[in-house]
């Protein structure tokens, strides 16, 4: 009888215990796909606009350049470069044109056209989407390293070169900055959460 009656506890605790764990499930998961933790670092990253001296760990950004490795291109050519500013020379270097924040590490990304797969019909050339995708990798790696960022477009190219002739090579598509926010002026402004609506964004055909 006392096997019989430990046996009904037994199974009432998995019940429980099954009902309970389905309901955190419920509370965690929204989308029928996939994770809320994804789409959580999508709606979480944001541009940065003052980084504090905190340095950035190598384990950390060893992550994010590997996550732009990863990141496809057209035909699989992989027309682009990275060039990592850490050093204080470097940086010194970089902030005689663009002050980058004042970001420990500041990811050049850059594409050369010519490696790039050519789409025949239109004569459109990939290197430049390419190298969004690249940077899109690299910026979602790194909010998902805990890491504010900020992709940098407002900047001349051609000074970019001069400063850091190692770059002379590639055409610079994009800066991105990649450190910890500096208390209240790292934090994101009003405009981080203007979206459209999905009807705005989205036609069904």
């Amino acid at each position: 009888m006392k096997k019989k009656k430990q046996g009904r506890l037994s199974d009432i605790g998995k019940i429980m215990h099954r009902a309970s764990f389905a309901d955190v499930e419920k509370q965690m998961t929204k989308y029928m796909y996939g994770s809320d933790a994804f789409m959580q670092i999508l709606a979480s990253r944001y541009s940065c606009h003052s980084f504090s001296k905190v340095p950035v760990s190598e384990s950390k950004l060893e992550m994010i350049l590997e996550a732009g490795r990863l990141a496809p291109s057209a035909m699989n050519m992989q027309p682009v470069r990275i060039w990592v500013v850490k050093s204080e020379e470097a940086l010194k270097r970089l902030h005689l044109v663009h002050s980058c924040y004042g970001a420990p590490v500041v990811l050049i990304v850059g594409c050369r056209n010519e490696a790039a797969w050519v789409r025949q019909s239109d004569g459109v050339n990939a290197a430049k989407t390419d190298a969004a995708i690249v940077l899109t990798h690299l910026m979602l790696t790194a909010t998902d390293a805990g890491l504010a960022n900020m992709w940098i477009w407002d900047f001349d190219p051609s000074k970019i070169r001069e400063a850091l002739p190692e770059t002379r090579e590639h055409g610079i598509y994009a800066l991105l900055a990649l450190g910890h926010p500096a208390g209240d002026e790292g934090k994101p402004t009003d405009l981080h959460t203007s979206r459209k609506s999905i009807e705005e964004l989205v036609t069904t055909l």
